[in-house]
């Protein structure tokens, strides 16, 4: 089991996604974290042979993240799902829901979905 997450930025994103795609690395799963702080936090989730990889981009709320649904196409759900949830702008979605993926037409705002955790001493 790999527990290490590496920082990636949007920039890197793309290129990352190519090569873990030319690699033989299955995308898992893509979470959203709101961090609190007008950001969030977006980890991808990747597996080849049940060794996971995980990498974070961390993205201010009005930003525009890279989709990576040109590569992996099933990556278009769960970028249209943060959408909704988040209101995090997706560029390059292969197919965009405009935030309606899962919301009904009448909803004007995001969902946002606040978290903490914090370790006992």
């Amino acid at each position: 089991m790999n527990d290490v997450i590496t920082r990636i930025t949007m920039d890197e994103l793309p290129g990352l996604a190519q090569k873990m795609f030319g690699e033989g690395q299955r995308l898992a799963t893509l979470t959203a974290v709101d961090l609190g702080d007008g950001t969030l936090d977006l980890l991808y989730h990747f597996d080849k042979d049940l060794v996971l990889s995980h990498y974070r981009l961390t993205v201010p709320k009005d930003a525009v993240a890279p989709s990576i649904s040109g590569v992996y196409f099933a990556a278009l759900l769960v970028e249209n799902e943060i959408k909704d949830q988040f209101g995090l702008n997706f560029s390059g979605l292969a197919l965009d829901f405009g935030g309606h993926l899962y919301l009904a037409d009448e909803v004007q705002n995001a969902p946002f979905c606040k978290l903490s955790l914090t370790k006992k001493a």
